[in-house]
């Protein structure tokens, strides 16, 4: 047997038991379990800062695109490097296709080769992938779709990952031997010299041809499998923006503003979830969601916006949340001395942090309802944590860990780089009139409604005024709804334009404490977007 045979018959077994290991990783991510094809561009995505992260996302069109360049460049390289292990089995195997046996004889023997001892092989392409797998991903190994405890989800993960790349190794080393099938040279020992074989086997290429079709078959799976999953993706919602005339004081459900790192978001089965409070406590505790219900509850109108919502942009959203105070458990918990902040912990091994006195404020809650129904799954299904006056990052969703931790604890974004600041800044945003709208002069027969929001996190709005030149001069608008001082209010102002020309109009706002909206030179670039929002109306004859 040649040396490039032997390679091209362990790149084609390789192929084969990589692309059979991948349709079985999508089958389990059909069952909730997580594995490499998501998790890994979890586990690195902490390390790429904020600034090349944006660019990197701006060059392929989004995120929802950089999610399926990740997903997919790790499906082609894991079937690559399948491949290329089985060129490495091949060499290995061919290296002791010589073999010096006691009296001087030497054994030529393929049947012998291409049956190396099993125990090198699982320990190079099952224990060692485990071991790097464990250490590398240990952070997102306790990923669950479905809602299972971190560490049972961590130990569902290495179990799914470990029978993954075992069908991996016996395919390989099935798929390889089935190939080798009399190729070599029957030992004969003694004097005798060594004759071919006499024994009838398929040709070479008859079994590869019944391999390739084998793989063709499982490529045909994963494809119906990889279809499946896409359809469950977040790719139909994951960036929805609410802005524009359709807004209203309440958002829908289904339109609230939707930002996610995930391709696949938690479905969580009630029956496995449960909630942990641990860390720097005296009494950890375990709840349950009927337990939680039996809390008093309250219920608060709180307005979310993303910390990459631009002026303009419509990552904010307001709903009625029903939950109880987070205080209330960890009251129970017993917080200990040096506790200074808490790690909130999803399903989805996604994590973040608030300090501890922001997780003592009673309007910081554990949710359950929005608007009137239980959350919905997009949306942190069965609980969720609202944190009035900070960036959406903070109100993690798909909760099913609360940790108390000292100062130095870090959250998903905040280990990627952004802040250090979280609080919304004051802002407000022009929804009607469209900008560069056109206006015929001679068809206005009423003042143009102009209308929009304005938020202050959790410090409410006294004022909001309106400039149709530029902030040269400035009116007050109608503030016609308000949310109260953890919610936006929603403005209106009338306008009739004097002449024809470019109009530049602009808002700000003047939050609860009497602070005026404006650009704030120290806010870091990756701590939100600051400033005033501009919109053009252009007036024709």
């Amino acid at each position: 047997m040649t040396r490039t045979k032997a390679i091209s018959a362990g790149l084609l077994a390789g192929f084969v038991a990589a692309v059979l290991m991948t349709t079985a990783m999508l089958l389990l991510a059909t069952l909730g379990v997580a594995t490499p094809l998501v998790i890994i561009g979890d586990r690195l995505s902490v390390f790429i800062p904020p600034g090349p992260f944006l660019s990197l996302m701006g060059k392929v069109g989004g995120y929802n695109h950089l999610k399926q360049l990740g997903v997919g460049s790790t499906i082609a390289g894991q079937i690559v490097v399948g491949a290329i292990g089985g060129a490495l089995y091949a060499l290995l195997s061919r290296s002791t296709e010589e073999q010096p046996r006691a009296g001087g004889n030497t054994i030529r023997d393929s049947r012998i080769a291409w049956s190396a001892p099993a125990i090198w092989t699982m320990s190079i392409f099952v224990v060692l992938p485990i071991v790097i797998f464990a250490i590398a991903l240990w952070p997102v190994l306790g990923t669950s779709s479905i809602g299972l405890p971190i560490q049972v989800a961590r130990l569902v993960t290495l179990i799914g990952f470990a029978l993954c790349v075992l069908l991996f190794e016996r395919t390989l080393v099935t798929g390889f031997r089935f190939l080798m099938v009399g190729t070599g040279r029957w030992a004969v020992r003694g004097s005798q010299r060594d004759v071919p074989t006499k024994e009838f086997t398929p040709s070479i290429g008859r079994r590869a041809f019944v391999l390739g079709t084998i793989g063709l078959a499982a490529i045909g799976g994963g494809i119906a499998l990889a279809r499946k999953l896409y359809r469950a993706a977040t790719f139909s919602y994951d960036g929805t923006q609410y802005k524009g005339s359709i807004v209203q004081p309440i958002t829908p459900n289904d339109l609230f503003y939707c930002v996610t790192k995930n391709v696949i978001d938690p479905k969580v089965n009630i029956d496995v979830w449960h909630l942990e409070i641990g860390g720097l406590v005296q009494n950890p505790a375990t709840w349950r969601l009927q337990d939680l219900v039996g809390f008093k509850p309250t219920t608060q109108e709180t307005t979310l916006m993303c910390i990459s919502n631009s002026l303009e942009a419509g990552l904010i959203s307001n709903a009625v949340w029903k939950g109880l105070p987070l205080r209330d458990l960890l009251d129970q918990a017993g917080v200990l001395s040096g506790a200074a902040r808490v790690r909130l912990h999803g399903v989805d091994n996604y994590t973040d942090t608030i300090p501890l006195e922001k997780a003592m404020e009673p309007s910081t809650l554990l949710a359950y309802e929005m608007n009137g129904v239980p959350l919905p799954d997009r949306h942190g299904y069965p609980l969720r944590v609202i944190v009035p006056g900070y960036f959406g990052e903070k109100n993690v969703k798909w909760l099913t860990k609360v940790e108390v931790t000292d100062a130095n604890a870090k959250g998903f974004y905040e280990a990627q780089g952004w802040g250090p600041d979280f609080i919304v800044p004051t802002r407000s945003r022009i929804d009607v009139p469209d900008d560069w709208m056109f206006v015929s002069l001679s068809k206005v027969t009423a003042p143009i409604e102009v209308k929009g929001i304005a938020f202050g996190g959790d410090r409410g709005i006294s004022r909001v005024e309106i400039s149709f030149d530029d902030g040269q001069t400035w009116s007050d608008a109608e503030i016609y709804y308000s949310g109260g001082n953890l919610a936006w209010s929603l403005w209106k102002a009338q306008w009739t334009p004097a002449a024809m020309g470019d109009y530049p109009l602009l808002v700000r706002a003047t939050d609860g404490e009497g602070d005026l909206q404006e650009f704030e030179e120290d806010r870091g670039p990756f701590s939100g977007v600051s400033g005033l929002h501009r919109i053009n109306v252009r007036v024709t004859a």
